[in-house]
């Protein structure tokens, strides 16, 4: 049984390794870094220095050439399919940039597919109380077409949050809102982060990993800087700060 305090995510030694045509790339050189509980840690680096790969390997949608890596204590290298599949859709949650919602299903049949694929019992409202965790409680129904960008990606944190995840792994959450609609965002996660929450974050924005209680920068593969942030941005205060804009920010479509 994993201790209390016992850090959620344990990299030793981390590689991976792509084959493109004759050409060998390293994509990670031996990445070591934890992730404790409650944290909520941002992955910042330039294209090409492996942070989506790390994400893919955390999310245990790939599997690493070398090293280990440990989840709640469990040794995630020798797992079969079976068991990474189980792990991703019980142990973790993820938020894309492009949300990844299925079109013609409402909010509230988007938040509950992750349990079609799970033998894990939930309550039956768990769909409904994860829509109004993330305030769309009055959006259960509305398709992915009638929301705005910044409600829609709310729809896949509720759908990250319904089987009640070690973690949730957001790539580039932002890259598609505004900045009012991606400051709300950060606003929601950092209030599931004061909840308890563990939250790795993959962004390019500076301003965006202000918000995480540490940042780690990765270059050519590797950890170059792992540190905690000393001023973290509130985004209630930056919400306040921001020019109110006439109308909605994002239309509708009725």
């Amino acid at each position: 049984m994993m201790e209390k305090d016992a850090p959620v995510v344990i990299t030793e030694d981390l590689s991976k390794d792509f084959s493109a045509g004759s050409v060998g790339v390293h994509a990670l050189r031996g990445v070591a870094f934890r992730v404790a509980r409650g944290e909520m840690v941002s992955v910042m680096g330039p294209s090409g220095s492996g942070k989506t790969t790390l994400l893919n390997l955390l999310g245990c949608v790939d599997r690493p050439s070398g090293g280990r890596y440990w989840l709640e204590g469990e040794d995630i290298s020798k797992l079969s399919d079976g068991a990474l599949s189980r792990i991703r859709n019980e142990k973790i949650g993820f938020v894309f940039q492009t949300f990844n919602l299925l079109p013609r299903l409402a909010a509230l049949d988007n938040v509950r597919l992750p349990l079609l694929y799970s033998r894990k019992r939930l309550p039956k409202d768990s769909p409904k109380t994860a829509l109004q965790r993330v305030g769309l409680g009055d959006r259960m129904h509305h398709k992915p077409n009638q929301l705005s960008g910044g409600q829609q990606q709310r729809v896949a944190v509720a759908r990250a949050l319904i089987m009640q995840p070690s973690m949730i792994l957001a790539d580039e959450p932002t890259g598609n809102l505004d900045s009012r609609s991606g400051e709300e965002l950060m606003l929601l996660f950092q209030q599931l982060n004061r909840e308890g929450v563990t939250i790795i974050l993959v962004t390019h924005d500076a301003r965006v990993a202000q918000h995480a209680t540490r940042i780690v920068e990765m270059r050519d593969g590797r950890v170059i800087a792992d540190r905690p942030v000393v001023e973290r941005l509130k985004a209630e205060q930056v919400l306040a700060e921001m020019p109110k804009i006439e109308g909605p920010v994002e239309e509708e479509t009725r």
